[in-house]
């Protein structure tokens, strides 16, 4: 990656709870959540992810999925919670990134539906799903300020699932 290129990854928390009792805010992961949300890392990890920023929205299973999800990354950065980011749609979320600062290379987003897949068609013009701890990885050239509609490359999708899991 060359001075001038940023990756953004996003991140939708793992699965939570559904059955909780707790306000929406606070709703943990669900034990398929605490199980995926390592291998989110992971996949980070082993296509040589390196991130030196993470913002992460302030709900409960977010934060959760972002200590899962950190704990497998060699050097794993701070993370940032922005309450911003709680149930942000797509321009909600665009604000946390202009507002990030340009020694930044790599940034996650760790947030909620609809709006980081909105987010990814916005910035690359391509559709996808984002299911509970997908990760969609945004490459574009420029500052944080620059990320707008169609500046991005769709650089890759996944979903990282236990191995039961189909």
């Amino acid at each position: 990656m060359n001075r001038e290129e940023r990756r953004l990854i996003l991140l939708r928390h793992a699965k939570a709870d559904r059955h909780s009792s707790t306000g929406d805010h606070e709703r943990p992961l669900a034990e398929r959540g605490r199980t995926e949300a390592p291998l989110v890392g992971s996949w980070l990890r082993e296509h040589g992810y390196t991130v030196d920023r993470v913002m992460c929205s302030t709900a409960a299973r977010a934060r959760r999925t972002s200590e899962l999800a950190l704990s497998e990354i060699d050097d794993s950065p701070g993370v940032f919670f922005d309450r911003r980011m709680y149930d942000a749609d797509v321009g909600g979320l665009l604000e946390v990134v202009h507002d990030l600062t340009d020694e930044i290379r790599t940034a996650v987003l760790i947030a909620h539906n609809p709006g980081l897949q909105e987010m990814v068609g916005l910035l690359s013009g391509e559709g996808v799903e984002l299911r509970t701890s997908a990760i969609a990885v945004l490459r574009f050239r420029g500052t944080w300020k620059d990320a707008d509609a169609g500046r991005a490359a769709l650089e890759a999708v996944a979903t990282p699932r236990a191995q039961h899991e189909t």
